[in-house]
């Protein structure tokens, strides 16, 4: 079985979520792509690993993470099961509810009957009686806002999570969910978004603005877009990248020439900072301590190891950040 290092807590940096008693270390572990059944278990596990070594105690998922859906969450299951079951009470998991799962008229967005039928589904999966955090994954334009946040607090009354987040609202949609699970004295601790230097949607749609006047915690997805934050594309479309082995999320046309050019002179920014490129990306998201904490993805250990880096960046100057601004918001 499995043994912690010992200097764990050492090196990584927690941050307080929102105005709750939770810490979440600076980088936590997204476990949306890598986990699902296309996977390699012992991979995997090495991935858990080398994270929890070296201070990362938050593993994020969802119901569907998969290929297939609920792949991930029972291959993290059986981690915490075989290897992790000593240090369940050193550990973060989260996971929500929201995208289609299952289905017929229940398997879906957010209501009462959908939310706590999924996170009992999950809890199996995972083998757990709780998760620290559970999450809305989207917002439901059908489904009344209250029924959503209600059962929210309905799971937390139950035992089933710790406390609750949302994912993917915009800002005023925030805000009213915010009132009312207070009203209703729900732990609501955290919004998780996607937030990188290509795509600033949370900036436009006020759920930045809102989490800081409203003290919530964000936490970050897609922290270097995809891949295209890294120094992979710097020359074009590798044959045996994300693009042309997966397809999902990533595609060919995403990449023009502006985009390109981009990336290369982001790229020669980072360099200028002595840091690669996917260092400074995490590093901008980080800048102005309103994100709580950004979610890594990993396709093998040597990339977590990688992106912990970002723990020795040094601050950015006014000047890089308007170099980055140039950039990047042209695109």
């Amino acid at each position: 079985m499995y043994q912690a290092e010992e200097k764990r807590y050492e090196t990584m940096k927690y941050h307080r979520c929102g105005a709750s008693g939770l810490m979440l270390p600076e980088l936590s572990l997204g476990l949306w792509h890598n986990f699902g059944d296309t996977g390699v278990y012992e991979n995997m596990k090495q991935m858990c690993f080398t994270a929890f070594d070296n201070g990362i105690t938050h593993f994020d998922l969802a119901n569907n993470y998969g290929p297939q859906p609920g792949s991930a969450e029972a291959n993290f299951g059986k981690i915490l099961r075989e290897e992790f079951s000593a240090y369940r009470d050193e550990l973060i998991i989260s996971t929500k509810a929201g995208y289609d799962m299952w289905p017929g008229p229940y398997g879906n967005w957010g209501s009462r009957k959908y939310l706590i039928a999924s996170l009992d589904q999950s809890l199996k999966r995972l083998g757990l009686d709780y998760v620290d955090i559970f999450y809305h994954h989207r917002m439901d334009p059908e489904t009344p806002l209250e029924e959503t946040m209600e059962t929210l607090a309905q799971i937390v009354r139950s035992g089933k999570a710790l406390y609750v987040g949302i994912s993917n609202y915009d800002g005023e949609t925030m805000k009213r969910a915010a009132d009312i699970l207070e009203e209703l004295h729900c732990p609501f601790i955290i919004n998780q978004n996607s937030y990188n230097i290509f795509n600033r949607t949370i900036e436009k749609n006020g759920l930045k603005q809102a989490a800081a006047e409203k003290k919530k915690g964000i936490i970050s997805f897609s922290p270097l877009a995809q891949g295209m934050l890294t120094d992979r594309y710097l020359n074009g479309i590798p044959k045996d990248s994300r693009v042309n082995t997966d397809g999902r999320f990533l595609h060919a046309d995403q990449f023009s020439e502006e985009r390109i050019n981009s990336i290369r002179s982001l790229n020669a920014i980072a360099a200028e900072r002595g840091e690669s490129l996917a260092q400074m990306a995490l590093k901008w998201i980080l800048r102005d301590g309103i994100v709580t904490s950004v979610l890594i993805g990993a396709s093998r250990p040597q990339q977590i190891l990688e992106n912990l880096k970002v723990l020795d960046s040094a601050p950015f100057s006014e000047e890089e950040l308007k170099k980055i601004d140039e950039n990047s918001l042209a695109l």
